[in-house]
């Protein structure tokens, strides 16, 4: 961050910021099509962000507890960029923007069961599989691996989330199912669907995404016990893929609003990665027709423009 922007005004910012998103609530509606999102109450705002040396500031209900969903596609990646060589994963899926939902059954069947991304659906479910066959006990440790990046022992998987998820599974197990019918896909659909959806029902708040997600700011390296989460090389890479896919097919128009690497979640969460900086997680449940978040959209937009960074020049 600037060096004329100490702790006072820059918790005096994420104040303000908390404060100009309640102008946000009542736009957008929440992810309706999973039973147990649809009940969360829809007019909250959390904002945290941490920095390199480790500090974290936080406004709004930035210690509520949310289900971050795709955000992380981004934790279980990382397990598979730690433990498995580089061709096992990028020869089964792509680098490459989507340009469709992040649910698309269309562009899949097009490509012959080969996701473009790890970050849509499909591509997400496929890292799921390289996993699920490599990895005992994959679920523990996707909860492990959230609990030491955040540095809180606490988080859990939303059981009721996680249920809800599978009850009504059809379109990610078509998903699953094209990707097994070319080939792609190995494992057994329920067993990577399970997986899959546990994941999504971790539950964070913003200040325990921001901290997780710190390393990605830091040259890879987690800033709360100095331990390498990636390499620096893997770190570039992740973040330019945060860059250009991390927003599904709205991820030209949030490089454009907000210019930072960054990955959102249909549970209303958004984190943001300011290279070298700091990491920073926004939540408010309301979604836009994108499955991106309406308030946290635009206080990010509002945050970069206080904070005066910009990576992109």
């Amino acid at each position: 961050m600037p060096e004329t922007c100490s702790p006072e005004v820059l918790q005096t910012l994420l104040d303000r910021v908390a404060q100009e998103a309640r102008q946000d609530m009542g736009e957008g509606k929440v992810a309706d099509y999973i039973p147990a999102l649809a009940q969360v109450e829809p007019d909250q705002f959390g904002i945290a962000l941490c920095d390199v040396e480790g500090r974290v500031f936080q406004a709004g209900a930035g210690d509520t507890p949310f289900s971050i969903q795709s955000i992380s596609k981004v934790l279980n990646l990382v397990i598979a960029m730690q433990r498995l060589p580089e061709e096992d994963i990028w020869t089964r899926v792509g680098r490459e923007p989507s340009g469709q939902a992040f649910n698309s059954i269309v562009q899949l069947e097009v490509e012959r069961g080969v996701p473009r991304n790890p970050f849509i659906n499909a591509g997400a479910l496929l890292v799921t599989d390289i996993l699920v066959s490599r990895i005992m006990s994959i679920q523990y440790l996707m909860r492990e691996q959230a609990r030491r990046l955040s540095a809180n022992p606490t988080i859990n998987f939303d059981t009721r989330v996680a249920r809800s998820e599978m009850d009504h599974k059809a379109r990610n197990a078509a998903l699953a199912y094209l990707m097994k019918a070319y080939g792609n896909l190995h494992g057994e659909v329920d067993e990577v669907l399970e997986t899959y959806f546990h994941g999504c029902a971790l539950s964070m708040s913003c200040v325990d995404v921001a901290r997780a997600f710190a390393f990605l700011a830091h040259r890879g390296i987690n800033p709360h016990d100095g331990s390498e989460v990636l390499s620096p090389q893997q770190t570039r890479q992740l973040n330019a893929l945060l860059l250009t896919c991390g927003l599904y097919d709205a991820a030209g128009d949030f490089a454009w609003r907000v210019g930072l690497p960054g990955k959102s979640g249909v549970g209303g969460g958004i984190v943001a990665i300011v290279p070298g900086r700091m990491s920073i997680c926004v939540w408010s449940p309301r979604l836009d027709s994108y499955g991106n978040s309406v308030a946290g959209l635009r206080a990010l937009e509002r945050l970069v423009d206080g904070l005066g960074v910009a990576p992109l020049g």
